[in-house]
Order: structure tokens, then C-alpha cells, then sequence
């Protein structure tokens, strides 16, 4: 979620970069001040989940002008926050989806700590052993092997179609973006794409292999997201519909 005005880029003396709090619609966020010299206005970001704030700001801003402007759309972060979904806490008997397919988590304490998809006569379990403590990270780190096992695969398909290499793969619990690709050709995932059906998954492979080649969101690199993933369309806006309540999932 985003929204920013023009501004006169002629105030004198920056601002350094900061981070700090922000207290809305009865939460106090972390809020991100993030200085880009690329920048032409304020722009400001609701991270997925509802977990924090973040503006961008060009050169030469002053602290009192990034004040006011969260004053003046105070009433827009509140209506927006008012659709964030609420955080649900891993633990047994909820539903979590694994590659898009709702799985109900039950608890087995009498085994060693392992992680097992299995079904019932009611549908996908996800089966977490071990002590009741470690349930939630059991089930992170379960994601983080099925998002290393199944991206790998991804990332050698589409870079093999591209005809670029990575250097590595990352994975990461990111709040505010779901991949990333810098000029040295490192990639980096969020593990919580395993949760996205499987279309979405490949799609954002795709998307950031297409920046080994293309280090913009221009026509060019749409094009090319577009070859590698044919339902770039449709996936790009399930993830920004969707993508919010998977953020918003608490694996603690």
C-alpha cells in the first residue's frame, strides 16, 4: 500500500535517514526512513502484514515536512490498517497453507521433532513431533526446506532460459518485499512464498531472475518476466491481494 505527493526539491540541509516510532490507529509501528536519491516525492509504505511503516524521501528533506505529511494522511493509515489481517499465531488446530492447499496443524508430542504432511478423512495435516515449545519454529524451518528444495529448481529453470547465472540464493522473513535481486546477481526469497500456490511461487522466481538481465521494472523487464512465467498477470496480482495474510502469520 503506498501513497506520496510531489514536493519542492529545493529545501536546503538533508535529513539523516532514521528509524523510529509511529503511533496509529492505536499501534506503535516501527517507522523507516529511507533517504533514495532517486527519489521526486515522499512516498510511504504500509509493510506487508501491518507490521511497519516505511517512507522514502529525496535529498534535502527536512524532519518537520515527513511530520506533516504522515499528519495530513493519518486518516488513509488508519482506514488501511483497518484491513490488515489480524495475526494469527501458529498452533495446533489452525490452518496454514502449503503451496496454496490449506493444511490443519496437529500436534504429535510422542515423536522425535520432525515436520510430516499427512491427510485425514478431513483433509491436509501438517504433523509437528516434538515439544509443544517448539511447534512454530518447527514449522518455519519446514517451510524454509520445502521454499530451498523447491526454489533451487525454479531458479535453474528460468536462469537456464535466460542464459544468466545467479551467484546465490538467499533465503530470508522478510516484512516489506517478497524476493530481491542486486547487480551481483545474488537472489534472495522469502520462505513464506511456500505458503502462495505453486503458480505464484514460480512466478516470483521468475521475476527475479528476469532482473539478472533487467535491474528495473521498465517494459522490457515485464516482457521478459512474461516469457519465463505466462501468468505473470495473474500471479503478480494474487500476491497483492493475498500476500498480506501471509506476511501476517506469526511463526513464534
Amino acid at each position: 500500500m503506498t501513497i506520496g505527493f510531489f514536493r519542492n526539491l529545493t529545501k536546503p540541509k538533508a535529513t539523516p535517514v532514521v528509524e523510529r516510532e509511529y503511533c496509529v490507529a492505536g499501534r506503535t509501528l516501527p517507522l523507516k526512513i529511507v533517504e533514495s536519491a532517486r527519489a521526486r516525492r515522499l512516498t510511504l509504505r504500509i509493510d506487508s502484514g501491518g507490521q511497519g511503516l516505511r517512507i522514502t524521501v529525496p535529498p534535502g528533506l527536512r524532519r518537520g515536512e515527513v511530520d506533516r505529511f504522515l499528519d495530513r494522511h493519518q486518516d488513509w493509515l488508519e482506514q488501511r490498517l483497518a484491513k490488515v489481517p489480524t495475526r494469527p499465531q501458529v498452533r495446533p488446530g489452525i490452518k496454514i497453507p502449503i503451496r496454496g492447499v490449506p493444511h490443519r496443524i496437529v500436534h504429535e508430542p510422542s515423536k522425535r521433532g520432525t515436520v510430516t504432511v499427512s491427510r485425514d478423512e478431513r483433509g491436509p495435516l501438517l504433523i509437528v513431533h516434538g515439544d509443544r515449545v517448539h511447534l512454530p519454529r518447527r514449522i518455519a524451518d519446514f517451510l524454509k526446506r520445502e521454499a530451498k528444495k523447491e526454489i533451487e529448481k525454479l531458479v535453474i529453470r528460468h536462469t537456464e532460459a535466460l542464459g544468466k547465472r545467479a551467484k546465490a540464493i538467499r533465503y530470508k522473513d522478510t516484512s516489506s518485499r517478497w524476493g530481491s535481486c542486486t547487480s551481483e546477481g545474488n537472489l534472495s526469497f522469502s520462505w513464506r512464498i511456500m505458503m502462495a500456490p505453486q503458480p505464484v511461487i514460480n512466478y516470483l522466481v521468475a521475476h527475479e531472475v528476469a532482473h539478472l538481465k533487467e535491474m528495473n521494472h521498465g517494459p522490457k523487464f515485464w516482457k521478459l518476466c512474461e516469457k519465463l512465467c505466462s501468468d505473470t498477470d495473474r500471479c503478480k496480482d494474487w500476491l497483492k491481494r493475498n500476500g498480506g495474510a501471509l506476511q501476517a502469520i506469526v511463526f513464534e
